[in-house]
């Protein structure tokens, strides 16, 4: 019976969440499977992934192949390292200690990698928000002089106001940009 670890589709429509399973080969990719090692949610940004690492080493060391997917989540939580490392103790180029320290350095490293991350992202939504603002303030202050009682210096201020109007849409366009291609350059 060829193992396979594999996502199995969970959530609504438009909506995935994924359980990360180990399955016959044969069965349907929702239907039965042996055991779950793991969730993976891909709505949010870093996507959340909960992993059993030395379920899913067992598994790999039993012969279970993972699909492209699966496997690229094995490689960002570790699992593929431990199994790597768990070979290399089996053939006595490592001892359980250092195979154990370099496991816990390679977490330390990635774990710092994606808390810079999330507060790259989080700076840039903090800064795209303050540029929306400013702009809506220039756009409001701009209403207020327009709504002046002199009638002369109306028209002059309407269209400053609609002038305004039109640079603070440009500015959130252009922060929202910025953050979806920091976004994407972050993936």
């Amino acid at each position: 019976m060829p193992v396979k670890i594999r996502l199995q589709r969970h959530g609504k429509k438009g909506k995935p969440f994924y359980w990360i399973v180990a399955a016959d080969s044969r069965a349907k990719r929702d239907g039965r499977y042996l055991e779950k090692i793991g969730t993976y949610n891909p709505n949010v940004n870093p996507a959340e992934i909960n992993l059993d690492v030395d379920g899913a080493v067992k598994w790999l060391q039993n012969g279970a192949q993972p699909t492209d997917t699966a496997k690229a989540i094995l490689s960002y939580k570790g699992a593929m390292l431990k199994n790597h490392l768990a070979g290399g103790v089996r053939k006595g180029a490592l001892t359980e200690e250092q195979a154990e320290e370099k496991f816990k350095a390679w977490l330390e490293e990635k774990e710092g990698k994606v808390s810079t991350k999330e507060e790259k992202l989080a700076k840039a939504e903090a800064d795209a928000k303050a540029k929306a603002l400013e702009a809506e303030k220039a756009v409001n202050e701009a209403r207020i002089a327009a709504n002046t009682p002199e009638v002369e210096e109306a028209g002059d201020a309407t269209e400053e106001v609609e002038a305004l109007e039109v640079a603070a849409e440009e500015g959130v366009a252009a922060a929202d940009s910025e953050v979806a291609e920091e976004e994407k350059s972050a993936e």
